[in-house]
């Protein structure tokens, strides 16, 4: 398999920052989420069970617009962090006395059956190995299941980035990952018809103070060689005269670009291996004559 894992995150950053319990969803998690489920229409199919991919991180307001399009599918959660999911599972929760709570029940009587839509929003740019996470999405699908994904792209926050070059400082951020290896990624760990497409989204703020505000509640800065020591007052103070150049002339208000990068795939039918032996299971003895491929 070719590696085309993000080559500037440090794992262990990466992990501790998994580690690390959130309360709250970022707005610009939230905004993403909005947009992705707005490509909801592109899906045909009308999923019995989904599971929300920490829903903390991604945007919890997507758990009320994804229950509005799916009411009777039984919705899963999975969240690390026991605060995140506790959280989350009382966003997923539905009122006793509405009745597809009991059709719910019925669907999620088994928490171990494979879904048939996974929603994971702006999870991937922030694992050291996404390889692995996409084959543990891959794994959780049912056949004929989709995934529905975002994450950040390469051209997120390219004026913080030219200004960190320009003051000799290390980058404010691990580099990340192009939608095509997204998409050779999918590929190779066993999804199909992968679809991809980017937007950007330029925020703008009214100090320094509100932008770093804004980047904490994004994530953090993974890369390996980050300023891993203090900062002093001194620097912080030349850190917000700098973002001060990020202002607009026309309303003094700083502006960073973020690409934002969407996509979808289905897991397929297993193809049947042409060998002098192969072991098939019963299920897929079955579901390989229905089909008429052996």
């Amino acid at each position: 398999m070719r590696d085309v894992r993000p080559p500037t995150i440090d794992p262990r950053a990466a992990s501790r920052w998994q580690r690390r319990s959130q309360m709250a969803s970022a707005w610009l998690h939230e905004e993403v989420a909005r947009r992705m489920e707005q490509r909801l229409d592109w899906i045909v199919r009308q999923p019995e069970r989904w599971l929300h991919w920490e829903p903390v991180r991604g945007g919890l307001q997507a758990q009320r617009l994804l229950a509005r399009r799916y009411p009777r599918a039984a919705c899963l959660v999975q969240a690390e962090e026991p605060a995140e999911r506790r959280l989350a599972e009382q966003a997923a929760a539905i009122a006793w006395w509405q009745p597809r709570r009991w059709w719910s029940h019925r669907q999620a009587a088994a928490a171990a059956a494979p879904v048939d839509l996974l929603w994971a929003n702006m999870s991937l740019h922030m694992v050291a190995d996404p390889q692995r996470l996409i084959r543990q999405w891959h794994d959780a699908l049912a056949v004929d299941g989709v995934l529905m994904f975002s994450c950040l792209g390469p051209d997120s926050l390219r004026e913080l980035r030219a200004l960190y070059a320009a003051q000799g400082w290390p980058a404010p951020a691990h580099e990340f990952t192009d939608m095509h290896d997204w998409g050779d990624m999918l590929v190779e760990a066993g999804l199909a018809e992968p679809v991809m497409d980017m937007e950007r989204i330029e925020l703008t703020f009214d100090s320094p103070q509100r932008l770093l505000q804004e980047l904490r509640e994004l994530g953090r800065n993974l890369h390996p060689a980050r300023f891993t020591a203090l900062r002093g007052c001194g620097w912080r103070d030349r850190l917000h005269t700098a973002l001060q150049t990020l202002a607009d002339p026309a309303d003094g208000r700083l502006r960073l670009t973020f690409e934002v990068i969407y996509g979808h795939a289905w897991r397929p039918q297993r193809r049947l291996a042409v060998a002098a032996e192969t072991a098939l299971s019963l299920d897929e003895m079955r579901g390989a004559l229905r089909r008429g491929r052996v």
